[in-house]
């Protein structure tokens, strides 16, 4: 009996799931569904944080797609609209923030680590070469 309550609620839940709203929105052109499939393609989901707003079913994620659907319908170029998300949203929103010093840790920060990490293995390589050679010298 508990087994088959517990499993009448999974399917419940899952229904819910199963209810998303599938978005579709016409277009005048063939070129502005593809301007709005390449921005909403660019832009990072601010809730989700690893999806893009295409990927993402956040409630904000469908908002940020129904604003780039009504700046293409407007006719706005993808710079503009790319701008706008970029001043409203910041840099955090584009998959490929612009290089300025407020972001200059996300673009350089993955170099030094690297770095770091290699001057840590060089000295510990040569540290294994001088006590080998010492050891050698040491036995003759």
């Amino acid at each position: 009996m508990m087994m088959k309550t517990l499993f009448t609620a999974l399917i419940v839940m899952m229904s819910f799931q199963l209810q998303a709203v599938i978005e579709t929105y016409e277009f005048e052109t063939p070129e502005q569904e593809q301007l709005y499939t390449e921005i909403i393609n660019e832009l990072r989901c601010p809730k989700c944080q690893n999806q893009t707003i295409a990927e993402s079913n956040a409630g904000l994620s469908e908002d940020l797609r129904y604003i780039v659907y009504q700046k293409v319908s407007q006719n706005q170029t993808k710079r503009e609209i790319l701008a706008y998300m970029q001043e409203r949203y910041g840099d955090f929103v584009l998959y490929d923030p612009p290089v300025k010093p407020s972001n200059y840790f996300l673009w350089f920060a993955p170099i030094i680590v690297f770095l770091i990490i290699l001057a840590a293995v060089l000295t510990k390589v040569g540290r294994r070469r001088v006590k080998g050679e010492q050891s050698e010298s040491g036995e003759e």
